[in-house]
């Protein structure tokens, strides 16, 4: 990590070269699998280097890693659109019951007069009950 300082465009085809090395097996430094230390070991310099100085071998690595930025966040904004529709689906779905939950509560009380009136009946068989016409 005591290299001399080199020009950026040569740093950041070392960058891309250690990729491909580490990529085919032959890397200088034994690297066997690709991350962003394994390409920092290989050239010499930092992670952090690379993150911070070379975005472009940094989403080339992240890509190769299947880590890319752009895939990530095209795939959590696909999965937000998923919970939309769900949302909106579901939201309609407790529209609907509970509009049957009126119906059946609307229902219930009437049936629970109807109830209380046969209750009366039955416990007081004098009384008659008259129809309107």
């Amino acid at each position: 990590m005591n290299n001399p300082r080199k020009p950026h465009e040569d740093r950041e085809r070392d960058i891309f070269l250690a990729v491909t090395a580490i990529e085919k097996g032959r890397s200088k430094t034994g690297e066997t699998k690709l991350s962003f230390s394994a390409v920092a070991r290989e050239i010499g310099v930092s992670p952090a280097l690379i993150h911070n100085h070379y975005p472009k071998a940094a989403e080339h690595i992240r890509q190769r890693l299947s880590k890319s930025s752009r895939v990530q966040r095209n795939l959590k904004q696909d999965q937000l659109k998923e919970a939309r529709k769900k949302n909106v689906s579901y939201r309609e779905e407790i529209k609907q019951l509970r509009l049957q939950v009126a119906k059946l509560a609307t229902l219930n009380e009437m049936l629970g007069l109807e109830n209380q009136k046969l209750k009366a009946q039955v416990e007081s068989p004098n009384i008659v009950e008259f129809k309107k016409t």
